[in-house]
């Protein structure tokens, strides 16, 4: 028996409510941030009542990366999230009607670049890391956590490297921003994911990410067969980025 256009329609109701509700939760555990501007948009050809909006709504609602920041925050921060690029976007749009081009941010020059990276930990195996010990391999450091949408679908791609280059020198240390142990442990498993982790239950206040300045999440850096770190943006091509980087060796 099919159901009838009232329940048809009541359902659909239903589901309209409970989208705002978990946006509404979603946004009641961010913190507002109060930005006057936003990387990669001028602001300046809408009128004063625009701006306002949309730096108004742009530091109240979430970016949805799996950063946990304002879509504001996320854009200033980290001006590689794509993700914080077309939810800016759709604020312009929704507030003013115009459809705009994100300019390409300026490259910060990082002062870690080209420099020795220093990581020591004990892994979720129990396993003693030293990346100072790991000199001659090519090594990813890979900021994650299994809640985070977008490290998950970087995985089959972090995954197929590893499968490829791991017997030609190159290696993956995962730092993870889990809060549940036993999930991780669970997620690793069933992933077959053979590399060392470092967990310590503090999700976004894990020591390491802390450590190194990480806010968004999936962070990769890249670390040279001498112990520097190299990239700090490794998602982008990375199969090529390591296989160049061993050929570097040859």
């Amino acid at each position: 028996m099919k159901p009838s256009l009232e329940k048809i329609v009541a359902y659909f109701i239903v589901f309209l409510v409970s989208v705002q509700l978990v946006q509404a939760q979603q946004n009641s555990l961010l913190k507002a941030t109060n930005y006057k501007s936003m990387t990669g948009i001028d602001l300046t050809q809408f009128t004063a009542n625009q701006q306002s909006s949309i730096l108004k709504r742009a530091n109240t609602e979430g970016c949805d990366c799996g950063c946990k920041m304002t879509v504001a925050q996320c854009r200033n921060d980290d001006s590689t999230c794509s993700k914080g690029i077309e939810l800016a976007k759709a604020i312009v749009k929704d507030i003013t009607g115009v459809s705009i081009t994100m300019k390409a941010p300026a490259k910060n020059n990082d002062a870690r670049i080209g420099k020795p990276l220093d990581m020591k930990f004990t892994a979720i195996n129990g396993k003693q890391i030293n990346l100072a010990k790991m000199k001659g391999k090519v090594v990813l450091i890979d900021f994650w956590a299994t809640w985070c949408g977008p490290c998950i679908a970087e995985l089959p791609n972090v995954k197929k490297t590893y499968n490829k280059l791991n017997q030609k020198g190159f290696e993956i240390i995962g730092i993870s921003l889990d809060s549940n142990e036993n999930s991780l442990k669970r997620f690793l498993k069933k992933e077959n994911m053979p590399w060392p982790q470092f967990f310590d239950g503090k999700g976004w206040n894990n020591e390491l990410a802390k450590k190194y300045g990480i806010r968004s999440i999936p962070a990769m850096w890249l670390v040279d067969q001498e112990g520097n770190l190299i990239d700090t943006n490794a998602r982008s091509n990375l199969e090529d980025k390591v296989e160049k980087l061993l050929d570097n060796t040859k």
